[in-house]
């Protein structure tokens, strides 16, 4: 049975898609099938994965897009009331690891928000829009059964819209990227108060007749908080600065003191033991991830994880060379750290912990 794990933060610049990337390929080349879903309108993760830097980019880019292989024409059958059924999409391989796949953004996707959202709201006219709240999901589950996955991992746009709000409740689990500043806590302290919300209204839709006899019925309810990542914070001498330290500090209260209390009220956690047995401390954050500057951007370029860069994709020797192979190897260490704690938190022994 496939696991959805969705990216979330409407909070942008956290880092979500870089995460998404490096997570999946960590995952896949610990021999799990993993399907990346880029829902995010701006396609930044599947400009990552399929590369855009040169004019044989594009046109392969553009190739692909001239079939069904993307996400708003694989829910056109719902959302355009096209005279077929919903099929899974034939997702892209990535290069470089055989496990791992992608389906595609699209950036016209924004263009069923609204239709989404008067669906959602479960109002008398629900009759002919009874199929669009549960077609994202029949959409997921078809193409994980055809890839044979183990994973899917959702890249989400930075939004509070109709979308992200159905993405969200139909995953399995959540993760909540984060930076270290300011915006990160007050973002937090929103997601205390918008996903109970989000989630007494995916309760109600799961329970409602009509959209459990629907084309694409609307799904029971199972989604589960995982944790916190923050990023792009910066060492000096093995140590965080002070004024990092302090944002990391509150966001981990923050998470702590409100975040996981207004969850647990909703029955958005797993039970406290999964945490204790992967180690989790109150905050449940589950990994620190540094700034790796260059080594960012070198990975976009070339499609590949910052630990799997090549010396001569690094374009580097002797002592810059290693001071930088050391970074990746740290970075290797940090995602392989944290695809373990995932692949335990969302193993079948937690999922029937929760249901038991």
């Amino acid at each position: 049975m496939v696991q959805k794990i969705a990216l979330f933060n409407h909070k942008g610049g956290v880092s979500k898609t870089t995460t998404t990337f490096n997570l999946g390929w960590t995952l896949a080349s610990k021999g799990k099938r993993v399907i990346l879903v880029d829902t995010d309108p701006q396609c930044n993760l599947t400009g990552m994965a399929l590369g855009e830097g040169t004019e044989d980019d594009e046109a392969r880019i553009q190739a692909i897009y001239n079939t069904a292989s993307n996400i708003k024409t694989g829910l056109a059958p719902a959302f355009e009331s096209q005279p077929r059924a919903i099929e899974a999409v034939d997702c892209i391989p990535i290069q470089g690891q055989n496990n791992l796949f992608l389906l595609p953004g699209h950036v016209g996707l924004g263009e069923y928000e609204v239709t989404l959202g008067i669906a959602q709201e479960l109002s008398g006219s629900i009759q002919t829009l009874k199929n669009l709240p549960g077609s994202i999901y029949d959409l997921l589950e078809k193409t994980a059964t055809k890839f044979s996955a183990d994973y899917i991992l959702i890249d989400m746009s930075p939004s509070l819209g109709s979308i992200n709000q159905n993405v969200l409740m139909i995953s399995d689990f959540f993760l909540v990227p984060t930076t270290a500043d300011f915006f990160s806590v007050m973002a937090i302290e929103s997601l205390a108060k918008v996903l109970p919300r989000w989630y007494a209204w995916a309760k109600s839709a799961s329970s409602l007749p009509i959209l459990k006899e629907a084309n694409y019925p609307f799904p029971e309810i199972t989604l589960r908080f995982l944790g916190t990542i923050v990023q792009n914070y910066r060492i000096i001498r093995g140590k965080e600065t002070a004024a990092f330290q302090t944002w990391i500090e509150k966001i981990e209260q923050t998470v702590a003191n409100k975040l996981i209390p207004t969850l647990r009220q909703s029955n958005m956690m797993l039970p406290d033991r999964a945490y204790r047995d992967v180690g989790l401390k109150d905050s449940l954050s589950l990994a620190k991830i540094s700034n790796f500057n260059s080594l960012i951007a070198l990975s976009q370029q070339h499609r590949t994880p910052v630990y799997a860069l090549t010396p001569q994709q690094l374009e580097q020797q002797g002592i810059a060379l290693q001071q930088n192979q050391k970074k990746q190897e740290e970075f290797r260490q940090t995602f392989s750290d944290l695809a373990d704690k995932i692949v335990a938190l969302s193993s079948e022994s937690s999922v029937y912990a929760v249901s038991a």
